[in-house]
């Protein structure tokens, strides 16, 4: 009797922590991907490498997460990454849709999208002077 009250309610909570941790995955995995595309960005030379090259290479890193509808829906297509480039910053977009499990879905609907979004500043604004300034100590 017990057995038939106590196996439903834990597949029950293993699905309802499944999700979090796939959605928790992918995510972070979305952020690393984000972040490292925008230092491959800012540490290129001026005017070197197009933004095709920095959307592959962020599709590189998102190859971590499975080919699972649960992880995200639509495979290498199913990633929309834009990058943006400024005069000493960069950033980048990452967005995607999850199908959520049965249990779930019936209260969060079809699909979920996750996005991050990464800024970053070449230099940080708490920084003074420049670079002949900062050699110039040295007698150079």
């Amino acid at each position: 009797m017990e057995a038939a009250i106590l196996l439903p309610a834990v597949m029950a909570l293993l699905v309802l922590l499944l999700q979090p941790a796939c959605l928790l995955y992918t995510r972070t995995v979305m952020r690393a991907a984000a972040a490292s595309t925008v230092r491959a960005a800012m540490s290129a030379p001026a005017g070197g490498g197009t933004d095709d090259a920095y959307v592959a290479y962020a599709l590189r890193r998102l190859a971590a997460v499975p080919q699972l509808d649960i992880f995200h829906i639509g495979g290498t297509a199913g990633w929309d990454v834009e990058l943006g480039r400024g005069q000493g910053s960069a950033s980048c977009d990452i967005s995607t849709r999850v199908r959520p499990l049965p249990l779930l879905g019936m209260a969060l609907g079809d699909s979920l999208e996750l996005s991050v979004h990464v800024e970053q500043a070449s230099r940080p604004a708490w920084l003074g002077g420049d670079y002949h300034g900062w050699t110039s100590i040295w007698g150079a």
